[in-house]
């Protein structure tokens, strides 16, 4: 490819809402353009990088045994409505009436498509396991689309889905698709890359992994051991808490006029925060009020909470809703409530911590070395213990109990164990050996193209542009010919050129004529591995200029030995993607 009749230009300037390194870049080096919010259009240099993401996808895909399969974009409504997502899911989901006021909506995501495939493409155990996949084109109406083409709303995805008979055939091939991307992720170039345990949010399911590219603009929060050996997101990370060793004192109320804060109630009484309990009030689906209790010190957990009562959304109860289950705001203690009014979730925090502050349940007035056994009283029946604890960084890990670090990550794949949840709605049956007819057990597994470009530029560039690992660079080599009316320097130019598209190096060749800097700004912002650079201070010593794009190599070679040199450096790479 000729750099003259390449479209897409390259920008000098940083567009002014673009934050993030790949955002940047990629608008720079002329391989997106945006249309609109979280709406771009891939140029021909991201096609290139993104068609090979998409040949290394589809090689580790068929290694196990999946089958390319591709489903519409457009779909009907009452495919949801047999699933139940329908109603479940909300904006996010692009709804619309066709001509004859059917409602459609735009695939945000495959499951029903593809289950209504299985149903009625899978009849015996015989055919199972199988698992499809397709590279489509998705859109989530996002809110807030950030950071380029990591939060979008149309993009495209690799979703993969997996049907089993028994839940052990799903576990034993979980781990094959795991390793599976383990590969996809290394071949790509991405360096950081984990894998977190992380909660299946609305695609439901009992286990779940994300995989996450560590970069400072990610928007996910993960947890990780200093070892590695234990890594989790944010929504279901967990941290041990060290057990307060001291005897019971006599409960107290006290005066605490004015005080309603943990912060307020602490130093009025001149204690830790994590000798009080706090009290946050919800509301569930049903208006019924959900009383929860945590150490003063530690924040409530929402994402761990809405799974444990299995709810999408939790509302913060009113003043009036406090009151109607006999505790006052401000003041609120599960002490002397009414429990039939209530659901009760308990941090064992609150539990493990003796002599601790909590409300009186009266204006003003507290209580001092409240024991939660001790004190509780009757309602100790109807109380759920459950770890609700935000974790922060320097807690301790449950596993080598060392402090956990905090990193931010961007996701760029996710995989689930769903088991029947889409196939019992949908009625997506096979037959077993015994001619009963049984729900299949699916797996789900998913991977965003443009949003991997876009975390291997995180990753990997400098000031003055992305650094493509081979495996995917739009290109091998970045032919630079300067000042090209001197010295024979276009026909020598154009010689290497035709010589190395015979040995069938992908070249692009900067023929345009500009001046030096112009032509090594616009290399670094395409970011090509490898360059060549013909001029006529090199060819008066008939030699070429080869460096790589990290600077890890510069080498002078001979001018007759450049297209074999190339083509060598290329094939020896090739081999190892």
């Amino acid at each position: 490819m000729k750099l003259s009749k390449l479209i897409g230009k390259r920008i000098k300037e940083a567009p002014k809402d673009a934050q993030t390194d790949s955002h940047i870049f990629l608008i720079r080096g002329g391989y997106v353009r945006q249309v609109s919010a979280g709406i771009y259009s891939l140029l021909p240099l991201a096609k290139r990088v993104t068609a090979k993401i998409e040949g290394i996808i589809r090689e580790e895909m068929e290694k196990v045994d999946g089958q390319e399969i591709l489903m519409p974009v457009v779909l009907p409504g009452e495919l949801w409505e047999e699933s139940g997502r329908l109603a479940d899911v909300g904006l996010e989901l692009l709804r619309f009436e066709d001509r004859n006021n059917k409602l459609m909506l735009l695939g945000m995501t495959h499951e029903e498509a593809v289950v209504h495939i299985a149903r009625t493409e899978i009849e015996s155990y015989k055919q199972l396991p199988a698992m499809l996949y397709q590279i489509q084109t998705k859109y989530r109406d996002e809110a807030r689309p950030r950071a380029g083409l990591i939060r979008v709303r149309e993009f495209t995805m690799k979703d993969a889905y997996s049907f089993h008979t028994t839940q052990e055939s799903l576990d034993e091939y979980y781990p094959l698709v795991h390793g599976a991307y383990a590969r996809i992720y290394d071949r790509v170039g991405l360096k950081e890359i984990v894998s977190i345990e992380s909660d299946p949010g609305m695609m439901g399911g009992a286990v779940s992994h994300e995989f996450m590219a560590l970069a400072e603009c990610g928007e996910d929060i993960i947890f990780m051991s200093p070892d590695g050996r234990y890594k989790a997101n944010r929504d279901i990370a967990t941290t041990t808490v060290e057990k307060i060793k001291e005897d019971s004192a006599p409960l107290e109320k006290v005066h605490t006029p004015g005080q309603r804060s943990i912060e307020e109630v602490a130093g009025f009484l001149g204690v830790p925060k994590n000798r009080t309990g706090k009290a946050v009030l919800y509301l569930d689906q049903d208006d019924k009020v959900v009383f929860v209790m945590i150490r003063g010190d530690i924040e409530v957990n929402e994402v761990k909470l809405k799974n444990h009562l299995k709810l999408k959304e939790l509302r913060q109860a009113t003043d009036d809703n406090i009151t109607e289950i006999g505790a006052v705001p401000g003041y609120a203690s599960p002490m002397n409530i009414d429990g039939s009014k209530v659901r009760i979730i308990v941090d064992p925090t609150v539990r493990d911590t003796p002599n601790i502050i909590v409300g009186a349940n009266e204006t003003d007035y507290h209580y001092r070395n409240f024991n939660f056994d001790r004190d509780i009283g009757t309602l100790i029946d109807d109380v759920e213990f459950v770890d609700i604890r935000t974790v922060k960084a320097g807690d301790a890990c449950p596993v080598t109990g060392e402090p956990l670090l905090m990193k931010r990550g961007i996701e760029v794949g996710n995989i689930f164990q769903l088991g029947t949840k889409y196939t019992e709605s949908m009625n997506c049956k096979f037959l077993n050996e015994n001619g009963s007819s049984r729900p299949m057990i699916m797996g789900c597994y998913g991977i965003g193209i443009g949003r991997l470009m876009a975390a291997v530029v995180e990753e990997s560039h400098d000031r003055f542009g992305p650094i493509w690992p081979f495996s995917i660079a739009p290109f091998h080599l970045h032919l630079c010919a300067l000042n090209i009316k001197k010295d024979n320097i276009k026909e020598l130019a154009d010689r290497l050129y035709g010589e190395l598209l015979e040995n069938n190096v992908e070249v692009l060749y900067d023929d345009r004529g500009e001046k030096a800097g112009s032509v090594f700004n616009d290399a670094d912002l395409i970011g090509v591995p490898y360059r060549i650079v013909i001029s006529p201070k090199t060819v008066a010593n008939n030699e070429a200029e080869f460096r790589s794009r990290d600077g890890t190599q510069i080498e002078m070679l001979p001018l007759d030995s450049v297209a074999n040199f190339v083509t060598e450096l290329i094939n020896t790479q090739k081999t190892k993607i």
